[in-house]
């Protein structure tokens, strides 16, 4: 995971790929935000930008009823989009865009996941896979949260609401130690999906207005029914869609 700097997002048209947000997680979205901050904490103390407030939390407000946690900020707040370039340094997709990154790690936290059942991919790649990267492990007096603690698997599928959009991910990666315990943040491949080309290694969206829907329980696990051998991010994210979109109708109906 790196230690991300964020910049200004330049406030892009969604991209190829991306939906509407259907009405059910257009009123959890509005009502999240005029809520205005979380009344179930699972952890706080977490930074939306190294040089902002440690607001920021993974909440369990919906995970009675719907069966999710997500991240959320004070004030109406939610998360912001910096972008993560770790994972496979070559391959299909490469445009260059992560070459601007100063701090690559080249393999993502379930890469041994992804190589089991990948059939010769060993690990995701920015450029093609669309994921989030979710929950933080460090040691020290780094604020830790683990979401597998919460039913939350491994390379299980996420909503993104970003740009009045809906964006499939899977978490494919987590936070380090390398910094402040900081939240929001994504593949290029899905950031670009929600906010246009000029994202890039060291350019991320700045806006705190995304929301990240991570979804307990193994029936958000796709495993092979996701082409994780896609050659490109609208591929990828083509083969997450049918899987999303119905445990999206099975939460929210």
């Amino acid at each position: 995971m790196s230690l991300r700097t964020v910049l200004l997002g330049l406030g892009c048209s969604a991209a190829a790929g991306a939906v509407d947000v259907p009405a059910s997680v257009r009123s959890l979205y509005d009502n999240i935000v005029s809520k205005g901050e979380c009344s179930n904490p699972l952890q706080g103390g977490f930074l939306s930008a190294e040089d902002g407030d440690a607001s920021y939390c993974y909440c369990a407000d919906h995970s009675e009823d719907y069966g999710i946690m997500y991240l959320q900020g004070t004030g109406g707040k939610l998360g912001n989009m910096d972008i993560d370039c770790d994972g496979l340094a070559d391959g299909p997709g490469n445009d260059g865009r992560c070459d601007s990154s100063d701090d690559t790690q080249y393999q993502t936290a379930f890469k041994h996941i992804v190589s089991s059942y990948s059939n010769g991919v060993e690990d995701l790649n920015s450029y093609v896979h669309d994921y989030v990267v979710f929950g933080n492990y460090g040691g020290g007096d780094y604020i830790n949260f683990h979401p597998e603690d919460h039913n939350i698997h491994p390379l299980s599928v996420m909503a993104v609401v970003c740009g009045d959009q809906l964006v499939y991910g899977v978490w494919g990666d987590s936070n380090g130690d390398d910094g402040p315990p900081l939240i929001g943040e994504a593949s290029l491949s899905l950031a670009t999906r929600c906010f246009g080309n000029e994202m890039n290694g060291n350019n991320g969206y700045s806006g705190t207005d995304v929301l990240y829907i991570a979804f307990d329980g193994e029936d958000a696990v796709p495993g092979e029914q996701v082409d994780w051998q896609a050659q490109s991010s609208d591929a990828f994210q083509e083969s997450l869609r049918a899987f999303g979109d119905k445990l999206i109708q099975s939460r929210f109906g």
